[in-house]
C-alpha cells in the first residue's frame, strides 16, 4: 500500500468553494468554471474538488491546499475553460514553466496570471509534488471525469518526500506598508486587446455611416417618389374639374 502523510493541520488550509473528499486520495480535481462536477469526482476518490476562475489569486488558493497534502500527486483539470481568465491554460503553463522573477506565469495566456503571494519555491514544491496533470479541460462528463480519477489512483505513487508546506497568501510586505496589492499587468496583451477595440470600433463608425447614408438616400427618394405619385394623380383630378 502506499504510504501516506497527514496533511497540515486543518486541511485545507485555505477556504474555497470546494468538497473534500479522502485526504489520503492521490488525487486533486480542478472544474474551472463548471459547477455539479464535485461530487462525482469525490465519489470516485478524489481528496478534493472544486472550481478555480480566476488565474491569480484562485490558482494560488489551489497551490496552497495541494502543498499542504504531501499525498496529492495528480492534478485532473476538467469542466468548462473561463473566458478571458483561461484559467486551465495558466494551470498547465505553472506545472511545466513557472513563474518569472515578476510573479507571472510563464507562457500563460489569461488576462493576469501574476502570482503576488505564492512564491517560487511554493511553485518549484507544487511542480515536484504533482507528478502529472490530467487535461480533461472543457469535458464536463462526470463518467469521464470520474474515471481519470481513478486510473490516478491505481497508479498512486505515495505521498511526496517533503511533509506539507503551508504559504500565507496575504501579502506582508504590502500590509506594513499599507498599500494595496496590485498585480502587474500584461502590457503587451492589453495594446494588442487595445488595437483590435480600435479597429472594431473603426468598423462599425463606418459600416454607422455607410448605412445611415443608404437610409437618407432611401428617405428622400421615398419622398420624391410620393410627391410625384400625388401631382400624377391630381393632374387629372384638376383637368376634369376646370373643364366642367
Amino acid at each position: 500500500m502506499p504510504e501516506k502523510k497527514e496533511p497540515a493541520s486543518g486541511w485545507p488550509i485555505v477556504s474555497g468553494e470546494y468538497v473534500v473528499g479522502n485526504p489520503e486520495s492521490c488525487v486533486g480535481v480542478i472544474t474551472l468554471g463548471s459547477h455539479g462536477l464535485d461530487e462525482a469526482a469525490i465519489e470516485a476518490g478524489a481528496a478534493i474538488s472544486g472550481p478555480c476562475h480566476t488565474e491569480n489569486l484562485g490558482i494560488e488558493k489551489v497551490v496552497a491546499n495541494y502543498i499542504s497534502n504531501p499525498n496529492i500527486r495528480f492534478m485532473v483539470l476538467c469542466g468548462s475553460e473561463v473566458q478571458g481568465h483561461i484559467t486551465g491554460q495558466c494551470f498547465k503553463a505553472l506545472y511545466e514553466n513557472g513563474i518569472g522573477d515578476d510573479g507571472g506565469i510563464i507562457g500563460a495566456k489569461g488576462a493576469i496570471p501574476f502570482l503576488e503571494n505564492a512564491g517560487k519555491d511554493a511553485i518549484e514544491r507544487f511542480q515536484r509534488q504533482i507528478v502529472e496533470v490530467i487535461d480533461l479541460i472543457d469535458v464536463e462528463d462526470t463518467n469521464k471525469i470520474a474515471q481519470a480519477v481513478k486510473e490516478c489512483i491505481s497508479k498512486d505513487p505515495g505521498a511526496t518526500d517533503e511533509d506539507s508546506e503551508e504559504i500565507d497568501l496575504d501579502n506582508e510586505e504590502s500590509s506594513e506598508s499599507g498599500l494595496p496589492t496590485i498585480a502587474k499587468p500584461d502590457l503587451e496583451y492589453t495594446k494588442k486587446l487595445m488595437d483590435s477595440m480600435d479597429y472594431k470600433i473603426g468598423l462599425i463608425t463606418r459600416d454607422f455611416g455607410l448605412g445611415s447614408g443608404v437610409q437618407s438616400k432611401a428617405l428622400i427618394g421615398t419622398i420624391y417618389g410620393a410627391v410625384l405619385a400625388m401631382v400624377l394623380i391630381g393632374i387629372p383630378i384638376l383637368l376634369k374639374y376646370l373643364l366642367g
